[in-house]
């Protein structure tokens, strides 16, 4: 009799344990989707910036950001909030015209927290002299979901030589 009752505990025993890790398993490929699905929204949301800047479109860029979104350029002041997004876009693109290119070489999320980091390469057009030169710029995202879409928080760059 006891041996009956141990190998009936026995069976009950592996029957939780692979329940529990079919769980486990389900859970991670849930998470997993979740994880991509939001990648892919911030490839786009970083892709849409880039293409805005090339543009030089002063609405959307700015609109790309979270309505506290902060724009650390290097060598120029800091941008934070909307009204000073809008004056340092604009000083920007009343001075330069972009073309360039964006990899996204990494994107960590974490609940509604992503942080990116890309690499931008092209060319540059300066308006008071006409000359093209080339750019290169090595930049960091901080973003933020909100309302169900992946805004830019925070933003800085430099140049890698």
């Amino acid at each position: 009799m006891r041996i009956k009752f141990f190998i009936a505990a026995l069976l009950v025993f592996f029957a939780a344990c692979t329940n529990k890790t079919e769980t486990q398993s389900a859970n991670t490929k849930k998470l997993t989707n979740m994880e991509n699905q939001d990648k892919s929204a911030i490839e786009k949301t970083l892709t849409a910036y880039f293409g805005s800047l090339n543009a030089s479109d002063v609405k959307t860029v700015v609109g790309s950001y979270t309505t506290d979104g902060v724009f650390m350029p290097a060598k120029f002041p800091t941008a934070t909030g909307t009204r000073q997004l809008i004056t340092a876009y604009e000083n920007v693109f009343s001075a330069i015209q972009l073309h360039v290119t964006v990899t996204i070489e990494e994107v960590i999320v974490r609940d509604d927290i992503a942080f990116a980091r890309t690499l931008s390469t092209g060319t540059t057009r300066i308006h008071a002299t006409g000359e093209t030169v080339p750019e290169e710029n090595r930049e960091f995202f901080l973003l933020r979901k909100e309302k169900n879409e992946w805004k830019i928080a925070r933003y800085m760059f430099n140049q890698p030589k």
